[in-house]
């Protein structure tokens, strides 16, 4: 049954953009949490040091923050990467993540410049249509790599600051690329990432959550595949 729109344009607005508005609201409160308990933690390894403390400005600039910022998104940008990218081909029987097995579905029909509403791109066609049949994954792929050199940055400058005080040979950010410390950082944040994929593949075969797009109807069987 569909509803009727709010009759106000404030509650329209926040009614029709309430996922995206949450959803970044909480990463702005979490970002400052983050940055003020970073903070607080790094001036007392900085101590430990012998250097000076950081005012908050100064540690939002500094090579700690920045680390620990982009180590995270950077896992975050390469799961939904792949995430997009699996899901074109592969399938899996029962659950709401996945294509149907063996029927077309909407996402795979070609593209008609002259629907009411396409996007230029597709009216333009040629190399703008090709960029953006994929530029989801596009997008998604240059913020990893992004991300992933921030997260080197940072780490570089925090390793740096560590070596100067044992009094050993300072890194480029290559160099800090080729430390097992650098990968372990990676790695330990990629595994969650696609454990994330598995878990709610996986689950959504037999687990269901009323109301949720993410899940199939509840009374749905658990071989069925697609939401």
């Amino acid at each position: 049954m569909r509803k009727n729109p709010p009759s106000s344009p404030l509650r329209r607005f926040l009614y029709e953009n309430g996922l995206l508005l949450v959803g970044g609201l909480l990463v702005v409160l979490t970002l400052i949490g983050q940055s003020i308990t970073g903070w607080y933690e790094y001036n007392d390894e900085l101590q430990e040091l012998g250097r000076s403390s950081l005012s908050f400005a100064q540690y939002l600039t500094s090579g700690h923050f920045v680390e620990a910022t982009f180590e995270n998104w950077e896992s975050e940008f390469l799961q939904m990467a792949l995430y997009v990218l699996l899901t074109i081909g592969l399938r899996q029987k029962g659950s709401s993540e996945s294509k149907k097995l063996y029927e077309e579905e909407e996402v795979d029909r070609k593209p008609n410049p002259s629907r009411k509403g396409a996007p230029a791109p597709v009216r333009w066609g040629g190399l703008w249509l090709t960029l953006y049949k994929n530029s989801l994954s596009i997008a998604f792929t240059l913020l990893f790599l992004a991300s992933l050199w921030l997260h080197a940055k940072g780490g570089a400058e925090v390793y740096n600051m560590e070596q100067m005080h044992k009094q050993e040979p300072l890194v480029t950010v290559w160099g800090y690329m080729a430390t097992s410390r650098f990968w372990f950082e990676s790695f330990q944040n990629w595994q969650s990432e696609f454990l994330s994929i598995v878990s709610i593949v996986g689950l959504s075969i037999y687990l269901r959550q009323q109301g949720s797009p993410e899940s199939k109807p509840v009374d749905a069987p658990n071989d069925e595949t697609g939401e």
